[in-house]
């Protein structure tokens, strides 16, 4: 039975719920739900435009806005004459309220109370998504997606395991852990128990379960046994992506981050160490306020320093209502041309390590073409199809790699 559409803008916590809400609204295909993203000012201005870009295609739909710019400004949402209704990020986990009820349905976000059970995403995919943590106690000066998620709330090991389960039993292979701020996991549950507890946990409930992936940690959070399961166990994956932010120590304090710049690069030679092949990803803003040239050229160095492959880049973009928002800008020409910068480096180091994987042998999740997937260490890696052999979507397959390009690597299956 059909159901309505779903536009996710942002991170794959949305992507979860959107799919959550989609199976709790079978047959309402007279629906759109946009289920927005607040992190910058050019996503809230993106979501306004798809609404009505939705609405001129089919006027006769009803379009619902959720997610974190809902949350955060639901009257501009509800000002639109393209717009029904407007409800908040925890009453899209609810039936009742997607269904029906008042045009503007947003209740305070600090109130909300943990899920019971986690949002899954990737049901029909190779790869699952699975929330286990929600909202975030910190507050970077840059930051606006607390008031759209509200404080930090764990999710049960119990729950989580079970759709781990369920994901092994559908015949993924890979299960990726998701949340807002992944490593703050279990602060707010009985016992505090960490997110290395929890993934040893996941690992001995589900022995079925191959390859285990982690999206974004805070570094400074990262304990002794989180750490050893990054660097000792097998079916956790070598691809670590951490939130860095920025490589200069004034910019990290004025963007109120609990890490210095000794301590980012201290604990990725840590993980090289331990385990070279471990890939390494960052989140990095260009042009904070206050960022002068010789600040921005450590934070250009960070991606040498920190082995950066997979640079997440983005130009600073005010939020209101936060403090950094108040401190003096540096403009966005500024912003993006350094964003340009760091992406450039962040390339120019990926091509370098991608050519180094040459004459290798890459085990490859295969994804929906049949002639693509992501290897352990989350390089793309591309191969033509042969008549011999055949890649189905979700397999594991071997691939001698041949050759690499700008950002993917090209092999033969073995």
């Amino acid at each position: 039975m059909s159901g309505p559409d779903i536009i996710s803008m942002g991170c794959r916590l949305n992507i979860a719920e959107s799919e959550a809400m989609a199976a709790q609204l079978p047959g309402r295909d007279n629906l759109v739900i946009i289920n927005s993203c607040a992190v910058t000012s050019e996503a809230v201005r993106q979501t306004r435009q798809t609404i009505r870009r939705l609405k001129r295609e089919n006027p006769a739909r009803e379009i619902i806005v959720t997610g974190c710019a809902a949350q955060i400004d639901p009257a501009q949402f509800a000002a639109m004459p393209e717009v029904a209704r407007v409800i908040g990020n925890a009453e899209k986990r609810r039936a009742d309220a997607l269904s029906g009820g008042a045009r503007e349905a947003v209740a305070d976000i600090f109130t909300a109370p943990a899920p019971d059970r986690p949002a899954v995403s990737g049901k029909g995919n190779s790869r699952c998504f699975i929330e286990v943590q929600n909202g975030c106690d910190h507050r970077c000066t840059f930051c606006i997606i607390p008031y759209g998620r509200g404080n930090s709330r764990s999710i049960a090991a119990g729950p989580v395991i079970e759709a781990v389960q369920a994901a092994v039993a559908r015949g993924q292979r890979e299960v990726v852990l998701t949340g807002v701020d992944l490593t703050s996991y279990g602060d707010d549950l009985p016992g505090r128990p960490r997110l290395g507890l929890l993934v040893e946990r996941i690992l001995s409930a589900v022995p079925g379960v191959e390859r285990l992936r982690l999206s974004s940690l805070d570094s400074i959070e990262i304990d002794d046994r989180l750490f050893a399961l990054l660097t000792q166990e097998a079916r956790m994956l070598p691809h670590v992506h951490l939130s860095l932010q920025a490589g200069d120590d004034m910019i990290l304090k004025r963007m109120k981050r609990r890490h210095s710049r000794a301590d980012a690069v201290a604990m990725v030679e840590r993980l090289k160490t331990a385990r070279p092949e471990i890939a390494i990803g960052a989140d990095i803003i260009a042009g904070f306020p206050t960022e002068d040239e010789a600040m921005f050229a450590n934070s250009l160095a960070l991606i040498d320093d920190c082995d950066i492959v997979f640079g997440h880049i983005f130009p600073f973009s005010p939020r209101p209502g936060t403090p950094a928002a108040k401190m003096p800008q540096l403009g966005p020409q500024v912003a993006k041309a350094r964003a340009a910068r760091l992406r450039q480096r962040s390339g120019e180091r990926l091509a370098h390590w991608l050519g180094s994987l040459i004459g290798t042998t890459q085990s490859v999740l295969v994804e929906a073409s049949g002639q693509l997937g992501h290897a352990g260490n989350f390089a793309m890696v591309e191969w033509a199809r042969g008549d011999d052999k055949i890649a189905l979507p979700g397999q594991i397959v071997q691939v001698l790699i041949a050759d690499a390009g700008a950002d993917r690597l090209t092999g033969q299956l073995i």
